[in-house]
């Protein structure tokens, strides 16, 4: 019986899927996809974290996995929450693409008047450090969010490179520097999320990547210890266990940065203890001026 594929019916949530099936094929093994929509998909006229926050394009093939109606889901990984079904596991974590955000534009950057993004974390950043620009609200796959650029609504749209790779898009405009607009965690990621069950996590963990793992999963326990999720401008980005976290305001006005090798995982919870201590504030206005209560 073959392997059932759970996925998002997006462009991009396909390509990721086919890449996933394309490496279990190569050892042996026979796929078929199984499509699954999520809030997320549907209500795309409003920002996440007025729905869900980073978890609506995840609870839906979450619940399909309990239910065994699929034997593994392929994610972005940085849109998988912090918190956790029990007995779901993240089985294999392929290595990393770019993490860097892209703005597509036939514009010169200096030229660029209206920029589209939905993102707190790239509207702080780029209100910081692309002050000419005023910001948009842009949601929806990749296919609708260029549509809207090509219409004239914006000069440029903010996405993820490692997006538009797997969709083989060459599109014009700027890579920005991981270092400067510094990625959601996970970004440029696909993760292979399971059940706890051995007949299936020992086919999966073939396609695992070490390295990527450990890099990834100091993010997420940096996230995990600073909170925020997708409500708070927080960027997070680690590359050979150099870790880069920053918090920002709404405005973009005002931030905290630390960056530090990190040994291990407890290494890792010291180093957001240290960053939610010194940019509490940031993230506690964040929640109160979106609106959105928090422990």
């Amino acid at each position: 019986m073959p392997l059932r594929v759970g996925t998002r019916a997006s462009q991009l949530a396909r390509a990721q899927a086919e890449k996933v099936c394309s490496l279990l094929h190569d050892l042996g093994e026979e796929t078929e996809l199984v499509f699954i929509s999520t809030a997320g998909d549907e209500q795309t006229g409003v920002p996440l974290h007025e729905i869900g926050g980073q978890g609506v394009f995840v609870r839906a093939l979450d619940d399909a996995l309990k239910q065994k109606r699929i034997d593994l889901a392929v994610h972005s990984m940085k849109d998988i929450p912090a918190a956790r079904p029990a007995g779901l596991i993240t089985a294999a974590i392929l290595p990393r693409d770019s993490p860097c955000d892209f703005i597509v534009t036939d514009h010169d950057l200096t030229d660029i008047t209206i920029l589209g993004t939905s993102s707190t974390r790239r509207t702080a950043q780029c209100r910081r450090n692309l002050p000419w620009t005023a910001i948009k609200p842009l949601r929806g796959n990749v296919d609708t969010r260029l549509s809207k650029l090509r219409s004239g609504v914006y000069d440029g749209i903010l996405l993820a490179k490692a997006g538009l790779e797997r969709l083989s898009l060459n599109l014009s405009g700027y890579e920005l520097d991981p270092h400067l607009h510094v990625p959601s965690p996970n970004q440029g990621t696909i993760a292979v999320v399971t059940r706890t069950d051995p007949e299936i996590t020992d086919i999966i963990s073939g396609l695992d990547d070490q390295k990527t793992r450990i890099d990834t999963m100091l993010e997420r326990r940096v996230m995990e210890v600073i909170g925020g999720g997708c409500f708070t401008p927080l960027g997070i980005y680690c590359h050979d266990r150099l870790m880069i976290a920053e918090v920002l305001s709404l405005e973009g006005d005002r931030s905290f940065r630390r960056k530090r090798t990190l040994a291990d995982i407890d290494d890792a919870v010291r180093f957001g203890q240290e960053v939610r201590e010194k940019a509490g504030d940031l993230i506690n206005e964040a929640y109160q001026r979106l609106g959105i209560t928090h422990e």
